[in-house]
C-alpha cells in the first residue's frame, strides 16, 4: 500500500428521525479502555436528531475520531472530550457530509478555551485528495489563523495539518498496541476512493463500515469484530421508481442486504449509523421498525439502531451499550 505524508503548515424530502429501539443490552458506565461514542449517525439531511457522520474511539488512552461530520464539535462537548485532544482523524472518504466538520474541529480545537488547548499538529488520515482538502482550508481560514497567532500568541505548529494519505488498505495507524487499518469498499464506481476502517486492540476489535454498497471485502475484514458499525439505506419501492433516489440506492446497503453482511460477518453486536432514509409527500419514508424487520429477513442476531450519542464500552467478553451523557 502507497502512503504518502504531509506536513501542511498554515501560510423536497422527508426524512426520517429514527427513535430509540428496545433491545436486551445492558446499560453500563465504562470498565475498560475501548469505548466508542457514534457523535453522529445522519446523512447530509439536516435534521437535529441526527448530526453528521463522526465516530468517536478512545482505546488505549487515545482519542481517534472517524469521519467529521456536521455538529462534530458539539458532540465532543457533550461527551467532555477537548476538541484539542483528539489524537487523530481518519476520513472515510472525501463526500462533504462526512469533512464538512474539519474546520470546527481543527480551528477551535486550537483555542485556549478547556475544551479545546491542542498544543501538536492536528493529524489526519485519509484517502488521496485528503492533502489538497486540507490545504484548500488553510487557504481559507488564512486570516483567522494568522490574526489569532498575532492577536492571541496562538502557537503556529499547533494550527499546523499533519496529512497521512494512503491509495490501498492494510494498517495506517499503529501505537501503543493500538492497530487502525484501511478497509477498501465500494460506495460506486464513481466514489473512489472509499474506505472503512478497522480498530484493533488487546484482541478486541471494531469495525465502522463508512458510506458502502454491499460489499465482500467488509465481510471478510469484519468476520469475528466484537462491534460492527454499518451504515444503511432504506426507501420503498414506489421511490425507487424516481431517479435521483434510485441512484443515491445504488450507493448504499439496504436493510435486507446489511442483513446479510451481519449474518455473515457474526459480530458480538451490529449497529446501525449513516441513516440514509428519505420518502417524499406522496410516498412516506420507512419507519425504524420497519428497518429492523427488513434486516431480521437476512440476521436474526444482537442489532440496535444507532443514535446520536450511544456509547459501546467493548470488554473481553461482551460489548456494553452505556447510558448517553446527561447534558
Amino acid at each position: 500500500m502507497f502512503i504518502r505524508k504531509f506536513a501542511l503548515a498554515t501560510a423536497l424530502l422527508v426524512v426520517l428521525a429514527v427513535g430509540p429501539v428496545q433491545a436486551q443490552f445492558k446499560v453500563a458506565t465504562p470498565s475498560s479502555d475501548f469505548k466508542v461514542t457514534l457523535l453522529g449517525t445522519g446523512s447530509p439531511a439536516p435534521i437535529m436528531k441526527r448530526f453528521g457522520p463522526g465516530t468517536l474511539v478512545q482505546v488505549g488512552g487515545q482519542n481517534l475520531l472517524f469521519d467529521a461530520g456536521r455538529g462534530v464539535t458539539q458532540r465532543l462537548y457533550q461527551v467532555g472530550q477537548p476538541m484539542g485532544k483528539i489524537d487523530a482523524l481518519f476520513l472515510t472518504h472525501l463526500h462533504s457530509d462526512h469533512v464538512v466538520g474539519i474546520p470546527d474541529v481543527w480551528l477551535t480545537g486550537w483555542l485556549r478555551a478547556a475544551y479545546a488547548r491542542r498544543d501538536a499538529p492536528f493529524r489526519v488520515f485519509g484517502p488521496e485528495g485528503t492533502a489538497n482538502l486540507t490545504e484548500g482550508l488553510q487557504k481559507a481560514y488564512a486570516w483567522d489563523i494568522e490574526t489569532r497567532i498575532a492577536d492571541q500568541g496562538l502557537k503556529r505548529e499547533a494550527v499546523s495539518i499533519d496529512v497521512t494519505e494512503f491509495d490501498k488498505e492494510g494498517v495506517i495507524y499503529e501505537k501503543d498496541g493500538v492497530k487502525v487499518s484501511s478497509i477498501e469498499v465500494n460506495h460506486g464506481d464513481k466514489v473512489k476512493p472509499a474506505f472503512g476502517y478497522r480498530i484493533d486492540y488487546g484482541g478486541r476489535s471494531v469495525v465502522i463500515s463508512g458510506d458502502t454498497k454491499f460489499n465482500e471485502n467488509l465481510i471478510k475484514h469484519a468476520t469475528g469484530v466484537d462491534l460492527l458499525i454499518h451504515q444503511v439505506a432504506a426507501m420503498r419501492p414506489d421511490l425507487l421508481k424516481i431517479p435521483v433516489f434510485k441512484v443515491i440506492m445504488a450507493h448504499h446497503t439496504s436493510p435486507e442486504e446489511a442483513g446479510v453482511v451481519f449474518a455473515r460477518a457474526k459480530p458480538k453486536l451490529a449497529v446501525y449509523y449513516h441513516f440514509v432514509i428519505y420518502g417524499n409527500p406522496k410516498i412516506p419514508p420507512y419507519k425504524e421498525q420497519d428497518v429492523i424487520d427488513l434486516t431480521r429477513k437476512n440476521y436474526s442476531g444482537p442489532l440496535l439502531i444507532g443514535q446520536d450519542l450511544m456509547a459501546f464500552d467493548v470488554t473481553k467478553d461482551e460489548v456494553k451499550v452505556m447510558a448517553p451523557p446527561n447534558k
